[in-house]
């Protein structure tokens, strides 16, 4: 007789009867199971938990930046001096009057401009008014006013000024009679931008909806994502609000913080219910197929998250105001979406079981997926794995080398130039007299800058500064109450956001106001304005870019490493993301500083990309592409826990995760490529730089040169030094995927 070594049936464990039937080290599988022991409590402390923290932001409201919190550098020490002077809070306006067949010494050219005159200052709302500004061509002419009472609220005064010169337009039909500045644009832009994320908010839900209704064929298990997406959004905000007391908020940090909800918690939820419903396609039962899911998925939604806010607190570092908000409201929506995918959803699968599947769609439901189209792509991919990997490589970093030319610099507004009135007169203010729409500030501070030697210093930057050409007119001097603080007012040569603005800046920081203060002691120059800022800000992200991008990448490759308990795999997954990032910024460049896309997308090239967004959108890229990342590679570690070879596991990992990838990508896809359909360009670049990042990741990265790296790599992949041995040992796996072994004694045949 002969013994002989056997699996025995495999029988299904209570999956969270003792510590035994737990896999080791696995909090979301723990989590999950107190949530599905306690639904009742889950379920309600969930909504307890959103109700009162939106009950927090309608009773303490949210702090919003100020202007003087944004700036860097001189420029940035120019605006705190200025808010700190006492100047009067007034917002500035303007009024161009342009005939190209008058001059401004015409009779009715000069009627017009004491109409303009006589019909501002009869509506009671405007001060300081001036029309001795004259364009050099003499066929324009502007009238300068202010607006009596706060400028945070001037937009909303506005409106009579811009009537009064309305019917002074009527009056002169023979010239350009139009208002600008600071009240007319920011009514403007605030119109314009309420408009497009009520629209693209309203249009994210449904897009959504319908790619996981075809997901998943089934119209409760399409609803459910939605539902967590959009109550760990009402959540955050309650959350962000608070948080504003120590990091005021920029108006662009909500919207920031609903797409990535709708992006993140989408995807927590499809790595759950695709695997929950992949366990039940194989027979298990509703409450084992839900443990499975937990163990497996629960935690890739655990390390996912983890590394989306360990990418996103990276902002931190760069010390900018605007890079704060967001990073703070990125990270609320990520580990909220994430506490609700741990905690709340186990507890409503658990209690929907197979009713999650109401409302089944003819045609799309199923339960599980064979893979077979996935399977024939790989095939091809794994049969000449060097081959595949080398042409992605290379079609990646042919897509990034445009990227090696990127130039960066402050928001072009009149990239808005034909959505309202009052931008496109801005554009035509900038081409009568240079800069004088978004002049140059020099802020000049002294114990008495009325003094003669403080007022020489005053002419002698205007008359330099005019001389060098840098400056243009018109030039105005202000002076604040207590005559400490003077600011120097003029036309900068350039749009205000490339090179010749640039090196305007440079040449009155370095030529201009050194040889003009000269000998002059107690006397402080700084100078600000749009370009002043934007070179600023520049020069502070080319700082800080580099802690940023090490802080990243180190905090990441550490959580890899943990995760897998492998070097080569945290080091490859680091590389493979940059790559990706580096495709998209070459794609972006590409579009929107070549203006290659101009067309399609409806904008005019500026010739250079949003000085935040390059460094915003490597932080968030890198988050969203190690979400997915985490996920396949996931369920690669389990096939190769089971000891399945190299290339099984990585071919059934990858098949087996595809379609929530494809799913995931699809809705991040459109969401964000919604955005490309706003009408600032800086929101344009973000989605368009967001979807296409998002689209190569789920198609060159995860589906040809992810599988044919770790096919080439083979065990290498799971390379740990001994030093590291220390490591903690982390499930990868379902609660059942190990088999008990029996021996069994089998007869042996008899001898003839």
């Amino acid at each position: 007789m002969t013994t002989t070594t056997v699996p025995s049936p495999p029988a299904r464990p209570d999956p969270y009867a003792g510590p035994r039937r737990r896999p080791a080290g696995n909090v979301a599988a723990r989590i999950a199971g107190w949530s599905t022991r306690h639904r009742t409590t889950a379920i309600l402390g969930w909504l307890l938990f959103v109700i009162a923290a939106t009950a927090l932001s309608a009773a303490v409201g949210t702090v919003n930046a100020t202007d003087s919190e944004y700036g860097h550098g001189d420029s940035g020490r120019a605006t705190e001096l200025i808010a700190a002077a006492g100047f009067p809070d007034q917002a500035g306006e303007m009024v161009l009057i342009r005939g190209d067949s008058l001059e401004v010494d015409a009779p009715a050219f000069r009627d017009a401009i004491t109409a303009t005159v006589t019909a501002v200052e009869a509506t009671g709302l405007t001060a300081n008014v001036n029309a001795d500004t004259v364009s050099a061509d003499r066929h324009a002419a502007l009238v300068t006013f202010d607006l009596t009472g706060p400028a945070d609220t001037a937009a909303d005064r506005v409106g009579p000024v811009r009537d009064a010169v309305a019917d002074v337009q009527r009056e002169h039909p023979d010239l350009l009679v139009a208002q600008t500045g600071d009240a007319s644009i920011d009514e403007s832009i605030v119109t314009i931008l309420s408009g497009d994320m009520h629209r693209l908010s309203l249009l994210s839900i449904p897009v959504t909806l319908g790619i996981l209704i075809v997901a998943f064929g089934a119209l409760l298990a399409a609803v459910l994502p939605i539902g967590l997406a959009l109550t760990a959004f009402a959540a955050s905000l309650g959350l962000l609000a608070a948080a504003s007391r120590l990091i005021p908020t920029v108006d662009t940090t909500m919207h920031l913080m609903l797409l990535m909800g709708l992006a993140v918690g989408v995807d927590y939820c499809l790595f759950y219910l695709r695997r929950e419903r992949e366990e039940r396609a194989r027979g298990a039962d509703p409450e084992w197929a839900l443990a499975i899911a937990a163990a497996t998925s629960g935690r890739a939604v655990l390390i996912s998250a983890l590394t989306v806010i360990v990418a996103t607190a990276g902002m931190f570092l760069t010390r900018d105001t605007a890079f704060n908000s967001l990073a703070t409201g990125t990270i609320l929506v990520v580990a909220i979406a994430a506490l609700g995918s741990l905690t709340v959803l186990p507890a409503v699968l658990s209690k929907l079981g197979d009713r999650i599947d109401l409302g089944r769609v003819p045609g799309l439901y199923r339960r599980g997926s064979n893979g077979r189209g996935w399977s024939r792509f790989l095939g091809v991919v794994l049969r000449r794995p060097g081959l595949a990997a080398v042409l992605a490589a290379t079609t990646l970093l042919a897509l990034a080398v445009p990227a090696l030319g990127m130039r960066t610099a402050e928001e072009d507004i009149t990239s808005l130039k034909g959505s309202s009135p009052a931008l496109a007169t801005f554009l035509q203010v900038q081409t009568a007299f240079p800069g004088g729409g978004d002049p140059a500030l020099i802020t000049v501070r002294a114990d008495d800058v009325t003094s003669a030697a403080v007022t020489g210093v005053i002419d002698d930057i205007k008359t330099r500064g005019l001389a060098s050409g840098a400056l243009h007119q018109p030039v105005k001097v202000e002076v604040n109450p207590d005559r400490t603080v003077a600011i120097v007012s003029a036309g900068l040569s350039g749009s205000g956001i490339d090179a010749t603005s640039e090196q305007a800046v440079r040449t009155v920081r370095d030529d201009v106001i050194p040889a003009a203060t000269a000998g002059v002691a107690g006397t402080e120059v700084l100078m600000t304005g749009r370009a002043a800022d934007s070179v600023d800000y520049n020069d502070a992200m080319g700082r800080s870019a580099p802690l940023v991008f090490g802080f990243v990448l180190g905090l990441a490759f550490l959580l890899l490493l943990v995760s897998f308990r492998s070097l080569v795999v945290a080091c490859t997954a680091i590389v493979l993301n940059l790559l990706s990032v580096a495709a998209a910024y070459g794609l972006l460049v590409l579009v929107f500083q070549h203006g290659f896309g101009e067309g399609p997308l409806g904008f005019e090239s500026s010739g250079s990309i949003t000085n935040w967004v390059p460094l915003f959108l490597f932080v968030i890229l890198f988050g969203l592409s190690m979400d997915y990342h985490v996920f396949v590679l996931s369920r690669i570690r389990e096939g190769h826990d089971r000891g399945w070879p190299t290339k099984l596991a990585v071919s059934r990992g990858i098949r087996s995760s595809a379609g929530v990838i494809t799913s995931a990508a699809l809705v991040m896809v459109a969401v964000f490529g919604l955005f490309t359909t706003g009408s600032l360009v800086s929101m344009k670049e973000l989605g368009f730089g967001l979807a296409v990042a998002v689209l190569i990741d789920a198609t060159i990265v995860r589906a040809v040169l992810l599988p044919s790296v770790m096919v080439l790599l083979g065990e290498r992949n799971w390379y740990l030094p001994r030093w590291l041995g220390w490591l903690p040992s982390l499930s990868h796996g379902d609660p059942a995927v190990s088999q008990p072994v029996v021996t069994v004694r089998v007869p042996e045949p008899a001898r003839p």
